[in-house]
């Protein structure tokens, strides 16, 4: 069970990623100029904020039966400031569904706003700033907090 939701964990992480682009290009190109919020802008929206959902649970679900975490949990202090096991254990968990949030938050206030505008900038800003707190969360093979591949198979 383990390795099947770490995998699948692992695929959603760039359907997230693509999907929260795609959605910050939409949302800069329709703010910029001055397009219609139209009905695919809309299915974006509503798209990320459900895939970046499924994400979390996912994750949470991982969180509860990783033996990473569960070794973090008897660790003692190592010296180290943050240690993988640290790292997976506060910091990964806590920025993602920071990020969840704040794309969950984006998506609502643009969906509520009057104008293509307003909704276009809501979502540009509320997006972006989740897409920073998940580069900086996401375990890349070149992290000096945490390396995963880019990619797990099952």
């Amino acid at each position: 069970m383990h390795q099947i939701l770490l995998s699948l964990h692992s695929i959603n992480r760039w359907f997230v990623l693509l999907s929260i682009l795609y959605s910050i290009y939409l949302a800069a190109r329709g703010r910029f100029q001055r397009l219609k919020f139209t009905a695919h802008a809309n299915f974006m929206r509503h798209t990320t904020a459900t895939i970046s959902q499924i994400q979390l649970l996912l994750g949470l679900s991982l969180y509860m039966i990783s033996p990473v975490v569960k070794f973090a949990m008897t660790e003692s202090d190592t010296g180290h400031l943050v240690s993988e096991h640290v790292f997976f254990k506060y910091i990964h968990i806590w920025l993602m569904a920071t990020s969840v949030v704040l794309i969950t938050l984006g998506s609502s206030k643009a969906k509520r706003m009057e104008t293509d505008t307003q909704k276009f900038s809501t979502m540009l800003f509320w997006f972006c700033l989740a897409l920073l707190v998940i580069l900086i969360a996401i375990p890349w093979p070149f992290s000096p907090f945490a390396s995963r591949p880019f990619l797990r198979p099952f």
